[in-house]
C-alpha cells in the first residue's frame, strides 16, 4: 500500500464559486483509476498541542504500489485539478507505505 496525503492552505478572500470549484477538483482526484481508497475534508475539531489544524483541506488517496502513485500524477484528472493551483497559498504532500 502507498499512501499519499495532502493538505492545502485556500487562499484567503476567494469566492464561494471558487471554492466550490476547487471542493470538486480535489474530490476528482479520488475517481482516479489507480486510486483504491480517497478521502478529502477538513480538519476535524480535535485541540491537542500536536495538531495542526491550520490547513483548509485534506486530501488522502491510498494505491496498491507507487506504481499506482506515479499513474496517479500523470493522470488528466490530476492536470486538470492542478490547474486550480491560484486558489490555494500552500500545499504539503506526505507520503508514506
Amino acid at each position: 500500500m502507498f499512501v499519499h496525503c495532502v493538505y492545502f492552505w485556500l487562499k484567503p478572500g476567494i469566492t464561494d464559486a471558487e471554492k466550490q470549484q476547487f471542493i470538486q477538483g480535489v474530490n476528482s482526484l479520488t475517481k482516479i483509476s489507480s486510486v483504491r481508497h480517497g478521502w478529502v475534508g477538513t480538519p476535524a475539531d480535535t485541540s491537542r498541542e500536536v495538531i495542526d489544524r491550520s490547513y483548509s483541506y485534506g486530501l488522502v488517496v491510498a494505491f496498491d504500489d507507487e506504481a499506482g502513485h506515479d499513474a496517479y500524477q500523470i493522470d488528466p484528472i490530476h492536470d486538470r485539478f492542478r490547474e486550480l493551483h491560484h486558489l490555494w497559498t500552500g500545499v504539503k504532500i506526505y507520503d508514506f507505505e
